[in-house]
């Protein structure tokens, strides 16, 4: 068989005669499966490439070199802005790009290989799930009070909705809202309220009607910090190795005191016992953009890895040369080509509107597995180097490794994918509708 080199050097052998042969048998019509990009989410993609690459990882630099944070944070976004860079996925009439989700997904697997690439267009979670959130459900008055400072760049978001007791089942929370004339009455503790301490707004979800349906008794507050009801008792410590602008850039995951919180009628989210139907909204987005990002992240610790090997020698031959290295880079490339698929078959169901509930499970699952091993394998490829907090290897991998537990467990995702399986076949006699069979 012939071989043709091809783009990057990749080879692409020919087709036997007898494939051909089969392929194209008498009366055969050629369907293309079009996986074409286009243009204009190809040329934003490349801006956004570009921007990172030029603007954000040098930036991450400047911060290491003691340049105020604020300052850095302020040029970049004046930069992104000049060049038409903002709120990716906010519609054009609320000041952003109005992308659709695969020209978005496009965006955010760029600009997940800085950690200042979310910031600097403001689509940092947890603020742009919840921004999504007001977008689709907030009242005039909650979009001018509280969406368009968020979409400004003027204030940040949490999402106060985990409490320990609870965990991953929302509907065990136990805060309380109790209704008193205009106001309503909030108590209770939270748990890894993520960017709590550098937030200016709180989304709030409590418990209001206990005697309704499960999923009827929560609903959501906006809450206006800092208040007195809304005690932040600490940044919870994690395994995630920290720096002095961990907290500042929004990492934190606060443990929350709610005692005798008023918060005014007016500020009630979606309507009452909507919480928890919001809620999965939210947490919708949340978990693909962490997926986006979780693939420039393996993209980037991929790239140095194959970098470290061209140019390291071992025992008298160069490290790229060994089979068994070799295969280690393979196996990352399958993992990260797995992803980005997932990711575009997600984005496609999303721009015609099709359920894309079970894709969304599966992916969350691997995608935070895949980047789990590509940096664990970038890792053992840089050696001791890899291991050592010279490079951003080691902090990554302290850092990902919560990605297997927000917004909810493996375990939570695998247990809904499984019933499904079994729903689908008790329904269709297979489970092929149930793990991607659509796309045939």
């Amino acid at each position: 068989m012939g071989a043709d080199p091809g783009p990057r050097g990749v080879e692409r052998h020919a087709l036997s005669a007898a494939t051909m042969a089969l392929l194209y048998t008498e009366g055969f019509t050629s369907m293309a499966v079009d996986f074409t990009i286009p243009e204009e989410a190809k040329a934003i993609r490349e801006t956004v490439r570009q921007f990172v690459q030029a603007e954000c990882i040098p930036a991450e630099q400047e911060l290491h070199a003691g340049r105020p944070y604020k300052e850095v944070l302020s040029t970049l976004r004046g930069k992104a802005r000049a060049q038409g860079l903002w709120c990716p996925f906010i519609p054009k009439e609320y000041g952003g790009m109005a992308l659709g989700p695969l020209a978005n997904a496009l965006v955010q697997m760029e600009l997940g290989e800085s950690h200042l690439g979310a910031l600097a267009l403001n689509t940092q979670g947890p603020d742009d799930a919840t921004m999504l959130t007001l977008l689709t459900y907030g009242t005039p008055d909650q979009k001018e009070r509280f969406l368009k400072p968020l979409l400004n760049g003027e204030k940040r978001i949490c999402y106060s909705m985990t409490e320990k007791a609870a965990g991953a089942d929302a509907t065990g929370m136990q805060t309380r809202a109790i209704r008193d004339g205009d106001n309503w009455v909030i108590n209770g503790e939270k748990w890894f309220s993520s960017a709590a301490s550098v937030a200016d707004i709180a989304l709030v979800m409590a418990k209001t009607s206990p005697d309704a349906p499960r999923h009827k008794q929560f609903s959501t507050f906006l809450v206006e910090l800092p208040n007195p009801g809304y005690d932040i008792v600490r940044d919870i410590q994690t395994m995630a190795i920290e720096g002095p602008l961990s907290h500042i850039l929004g990492g934190g995951h606060a443990e929350v005191k709610i005692k005798d919180l008023v918060v005014p009628h007016a500020n009630l989210l979606g309507g009452e016992g909507e919480g928890f139907n919001m809620g999965q909204h939210r947490l919708a987005y949340g978990r693909l953009r962490h997926g986006m990002h979780n693939v420039a992240m393996a993209q980037r610790a991929l790239d140095m890895a194959t970098k470290r090997v061209l140019e390291r020698s071992t025992f008298g031959k160069p490290l790229s040369e060994r089979q068994g290295v070799q295969w280690m880079l393979a196996d990352c490339a399958t993992e990260i080509y797995i992803a980005r698929l997932m990711l575009m078959h997600i984005a496609y169901k999303a721009e015609k509107g099709l359920d894309l509930r079970q894709e969304n499970h599966i992916a969350k699952v691997y995608l935070a597995n895949m980047v789990h091993k590509v940096v664990d394998t970038a890792i053992q490829l840089h050696g001791a180097l890899g291991y050592s907090q010279d490079l951003p290897l080691a902090r990554w991998y302290t850092g990902i490794r919560s990605q297997r537990l927000v917004d909810g467990p493996d375990e939570v995702h695998r247990w809904t994918v499984g019933r499904n399986l079994l729903k689908a076949y008790q329904q269709f006699g297979t489970t092929a509708s149930a793990c991607g069979g659509d796309l045939l």
